[in-house]
């Protein structure tokens, strides 16, 4: 009794946190409206579907309730491959044409209280059409990321990588479900509900800090590599960062860019800030000079002055940050 009630509060935390997520999504509007529309009503489809099964296995469900949560999955799957187009896609709209992926969601809702749900062959084979309609979009949502692996920046990449990951452990649940329902069934809803933390976390900390950040950049992955080794060889060349002043703005007049290029590229490609990367030259500038014999009897301000360093201090931080011992300590060791 103790375990069955630990499990409903578990699975029904999840479906909790999957509607708040899947109606946040739904309220943000910053220009990304189609892809948090698609987003939304993945999770959306995901939870209705999920919130049937944790229902179920303690109601129980008129065959039209079921139903209504099979036909999450009708909704969840195309919604999953039209939000890689319109997280992909330098346009924000999408062609009317593509919610014609909703059909059979609408179909299935108009024949619901045709669809059988005995337990016999029938309603198996229904049950089997909507996870094989999960699969057609999963296969087309991965060849769609594969396909555009080379053309889009790596932050948006990595994210619907993480998506897919997850829908795709999701349809083995289901797969699991639709062979053996005793040993699955419970366990898809406690899934879903580390799942969909799993997507709250990276949603919250990673998708609203740096997809948006970089969402609307035309700066696609190899220009975004080309563009990090252009700043590279500044940097190894002029010692750009040998100037205490040195900004984005510095560095993208030199390149004949836009400093949010050079922001995206550094972040995606050495996965730090601008000040983060120009301190790493000034360390490594500050150890070669502190294993220097000609500056042995230097004091360590002129050591962080000509590392590029505008006072003692930050010198200070950023080298114990960079190497876990101060300068004096590394000069003696």
């Amino acid at each position: 009794m103790l375990t069955t009630g630990l499990i409903l509060i578990l699975a029904s935390i999840g479906l909790a946190q999957g509607l708040f997520l899947s109606f946040y999504v739904f309220s943000l509007k910053n220009g990304h409206g189609k892809k948090h529309f698609f987003l939304g009503l993945f999770l959306l489809g995901l939870t209705i579907r999920i919130g049937k099964s944790v229902l179920n296995y303690y109601v129980s469900l008129e065959n039209w309730q079921n139903n209504i949560g099979i036909s999450g999955i009708l909704i969840a799957s195309p919604a999953l491959w039209l939000y890689g187009i319109a997280l992909f896609e330098k346009s924000k709209t999408i062609r009317p044409r593509a919610y014609l992926h909703f059909v059979p969601f609408v179909l299935f809702l108009f024949f619901i209280p045709f669809v059988p749900r005995s337990g016999n062959f029938e309603s198996f084979w229904n049950y089997g059409i909507a996870v094989f309609h999960l699969l057609f979009y999963l296969i087309a949502s991965w060849r769609y990321l594969y396909k555009n692996k080379s053309k889009v920046n790596r932050s948006l990449y990595n994210w619907y990588l993480k998506i897919l990951i997850g829908a795709t452990l999701i349809w083995i649940h289901y797969v699991g479900n639709l062979l053996d329902f005793t040993y699955y069934y419970i366990r898809g809803p406690i899934f879903y509900s580390l799942l969909i933390y799993a997507f709250s976390y990276l949603f919250l900390h990673q998708h609203r800090l740096q997809l948006q950040k970089y969402g609307s950049s035309q700066l696609d992955k190899k220009s975004s590599q080309r563009l990090y080794h252009q700043i590279k060889m500044l940097f190894e060349d002029e010692d750009v960062y040998l100037n205490e002043k040195v900004t984005l703005e510095t560095i993208a007049k030199k390149l004949n860019v836009k400093p949010r290029e050079v922001s995206q590229a550094i972040n995606e490609n050495a996965n730090q800030n601008f000040y983060d990367f120009v301190n790493q030259h000034r360390i490594e500038k500050a150890q070669v000079l502190l294993k220097d014999s000609t500056y042995k009897n230097e004091k360590i301000a002129t050591i962080a002055y000509e590392s590029g360093f505008g006072n003692v201090t930050s010198f200070n931080l950023a080298f114990k940050k960079k190497t876990g011992t101060t300068p004096s300590a590394y000069r003696k060791a």
